[in-house]
């Protein structure tokens, strides 16, 4: 049976050695060209946001911590794969295009990822960042939704988006200054990880973040698939 890359659908050339005669693989997902285009986020990074760079703590994290006099509610945030050209196409086609299995493409490595790096948090909550009303309905499902799906542990909404403005539009300024776009269902006495797609400016992580440590949750931090 052919194996078709999930990202470009060409066929999978899988070079025929002992091991893959005898030892049994698990299927690939990604044919070597696609693979050589995405870029998994390795080596020294921004202990908080997770972005690529040589400082403990990037300049959009100083003044995070400048924002919450020192008191940034979300702990860390890791991602998996660098955001680029390539994956701005995979995006658009997962999230804007209705493709909603292109994404299993990742599902191995980010499971892989999650398991490494918050291996020392007992117990955590792993929750979603919500779409509106509206954005769900035009995707047809919630991408974060997804994504929480794939990991090992307790997957819980307890989130309500009350805003539907598209972050998108906002300038980085007024995402900061924005009114808080969620309501909280129900209160936690763990630790949480919250799952989006796409980190970028922070702002809504944070705002999630804010209300999390405002209702007596211990800790709060976040897994992406992407770092913009």
């Amino acid at each position: 049976m052919k194996e078709i890359c999930f990202l470009c659908h060409e066929e999978i050339i899988t070079n025929l050695t002992w091991e893959t005669l005898f030892v049994k693989q698990n299927p690939k997902k990604i044919c070597s060209t696609c693979e050589g285009k995405i870029m998994v986020i390795k080596g020294n990074r921004c202990f908080r946001c997770g972005r690529p760079i040589e400082q403990r703590l990037c300049y959009d994290c100083v003044r995070w911590e400048k924002y919450f006099n020192g008191k940034d509610p979300l702990k860390y945030n890791v991602s998996l794969l660098k955001y680029n050209d390539f994956l701005q196409e995979v995006v658009t086609l997962w999230k804007y295009r209705g493709d909603y299995v292109i994404i299993e493409a990742f599902k191995e490595l980010f499971k892989k990822r999650f398991k490494k790096a918050f291996a020392q948090i007992k117990k955590p909550l792993l929750v979603p960042i919500p779409l509106s009303k509206e954005r769900a309905m035009e995707r047809g499902f919630n991408q974060a939704e997804q994504l929480a799906e794939f990991l090992p542990g307790e997957v819980c909404n307890i989130f309500k988006r009350v805003s539907s403005e598209k972050q998108a539009k906002k300038s980085r300024r007024e995402r900061i200054r924005a009114k808080n776009p969620f309501e909280l269902t129900e209160t936690v006495n763990r630790p949480v990880i919250l799952i989006d797609d796409l980190y970028t400016t922070g702002s809504t992580l944070r705002h999630a973040s804010k209300l999390l440590k405002e209702n007596n949750c211990p800790a709060v931090f976040a897994y992406t698939l992407i770092r913009g």
